[in-house]
């Protein structure tokens, strides 16, 4: 008989390191497939990150973090994993540099017909990026 875990052991990785690691209650994460929340004991499952809000539950306390895109990882010993490009928690957002990003990659994308699909497709990312740090950052502050 396996033990129940009553805790999910998690980890949020970027490039520039870690961002978050504790012993959690539950976390909901953005996917590409749509918004899951995972309990401790959850099925094991690996799946697409998109930009938008991930929230902790520790101590009762929420958490709230601006994601993009990256891979999730559930292990089906209560472990979850995050690789993702950026993660930034709500209360470190720089809300003026997020809307001037934000900004800019609008404008960009109103030039659409003179950018190359790849180029489309970065700035569209990088928008994306932006509206999730804006809203993380306006919801929790």
């Amino acid at each position: 008989m396996t033990k129940q875990q009553t805790h999910i052991e998690f980890r949020i990785v970027t490039p520039e390191g870690i961002v978050y690691q504790d012993a959690i209650e539950q976390v909901t994460i953005p996917t590409a497939t749509g918004q899951i929340t995972v309990l401790p004991n959850h099925i094991g499952l690996v799946s697409l990150l998109r930009a938008g809000e991930l929230l902790l539950k520790k101590d009762g306390q929420t958490i709230a973090l601006a994601v993009s895109t990256g891979i999730i990882e559930v292990r089906p010993n209560s472990k979850v994993y995050i690789l993702a490009d950026t993660a930034e928690r709500a209360e470190r957002i720089d809300v003026e540099r997020a809307e001037l990003a934000r900004h800019r990659a609008q404008e960009l994308l109103k030039q659409q017909e003179h950018i190359e699909d790849v180029d489309f497709a970065r700035i569209q990312a990088s928008l994306e990026k932006e509206l999730a740090r804006l809203h993380v950052a306006k919801k929790y502050r």
